[in-house]
């Protein structure tokens, strides 16, 4: 009981976080690397696969860490483990090591794969507070997860698209087809496309696809297989995987089509950007850690936090978006309705091929 009304105090408080206007600087013009007079690093940022900079979900998680310590004054590290996009557990857990021995209180980690390094180093660093984003409870006290409702935003965007006019569509997902957030993404996004197709009597495709995207990077191979979909009638394609975002768009370019962002709004990175499936990875990591300084620790380690649109986590950027027919005020309908639970979309973990037999109507799925 006690852990289910820290739930609920942690979830209300997170509304009132993602709900407040920032008036921090930037957190992109904060600078990525500082000099510690004493050698010691008091907040720490462990990256997931693919780039720090991948205008993505690594940027995103970093951005909360920066802008956290900027705010108040502490100093900062981020620490990527050995061996890039081939990282092993060990490789994770030295980066996590070092951190903790270079005088981190809080280590950020970003992504599921971090779970048997961040396991490892929470057990033998009891005194060190981790923040696990996109994780989930792994039984120990000083591990706060924090996951997003992706499905939710996957749904908004694809339902947008397809009210905007876009009826060939694509899917290239990150993590291979296992990664939990990029699968609630993608059936999320199918969801909304068929909900859309439906309600205005259409059919749509939608080519849906895991390949090359198992280390959430750019690539060659991807790039090709993008420019060979835009060649074949695609108009968009929702890039859902961090440094993958760069061979999609550059394929989008070559042919005047278009692309759907992922994790942060994307639009300053590319004009093919019509709109973005957000998720509050800035203010979520900057919470989390603040509970560790504000001595409420107790109300998200080893709690369960997923955060959806309720919490005004997740949702498409209306301020920069270029959707030309569908409007912001059918988009804070639905939002309502989603809120509300007149809209219910399913959160569903679909790996792999499995959203070929999701059922979904007005949608002909072409799984490549």
């Amino acid at each position: 009981m006690k852990k289910f009304l820290s739930m609920l105090l942690a979830l209300t408080l997170v509304l009132f976080a993602f709900t407040a206007i920032a008036e921090s600087v930037n957190p992109d013009d904060i600078p990525d690397e500082i000099v510690a007079e004493d050698g010691k690093y008091e907040l720490a940022f462990v990256t997931d696969v693919g780039q720090l900079k991948d205008k993505s979900f690594n940027q995103g998680t970093w951005n909360g860490v920066k802008s956290y310590a900027a705010a108040n004054g502490l100093t900062y590290k981020y620490y990527q483990p050995a061996n890039g996009d081939q990282a092993t557990d060990d490789d994770r857990y030295d980066a996590m090591k070092a951190a903790c021995e270079g005088g981190a209180k809080v280590v950020v980690c970003a992504g599921f794969l971090q779970e048997a390094a961040l396991r490892k180093a929470a057990e033998t660093y009891p005194d060190t507070k981790f923040v696990f984003i996109d994780g989930y409870p792994i039984d120990l006290e000083n591990v706060a997860p924090i996951a997003f409702k992706e499905e939710q935003s996957g749904y908004l965007a694809g339902y947008a698209i397809v009210k905007d006019g876009f009826t060939k569509i694509g899917f290239m997902g990150g993590g291979g087809g296992t990664n939990p957030a990029c699968c609630r993404y993608g059936y999320g996004f199918a969801q909304g496309v068929s909900a859309a197709a439906k309600e205005m009597g259409i059919t749509v495709e939608l080519k849906y696809s895991w390949q090359y995207g198992a280390s959430f990077s750019a690539s060659p191979e991807l790039q090709t297989m993008a420019q060979g979909w835009y060649e074949n009638g695609t108009e968009i394609i929702f890039a859902c995987g961090g440094s993958m975002f760069s061979s999609i768009v550059s394929a989008a370019s070559a042919n005047d089509l278009f692309v759907v962002g992922v994790d942060v709004d994307q639009s300053y990175e590319s004009e093919t950007v019509v709109t973005s499936a957000l998720k509050g990875l800035v203010n979520a990591t900057s919470w989390a850690i603040g509970k560790f300084y504000a001595g409420e620790w107790d109300e998200v380690g080893n709690i369960a936090t997923s955060l959806g649109a309720n919490d005004d986590a997740v949702g498409l950027p209306t301020d920069t978006w270029s959707l030309e027919s569908y409007t912001i005020e059918e988009y804070e309908a639905l939002l309502a309705s989603i809120k509300d639970g007149t809209v219910v979309i399913d959160d569903t973990v679909l790996e792999a091929d499995a959203i070929v037999n999701a059922g979904l109507e007005n949608v002909e799925i072409i799984y490549e």
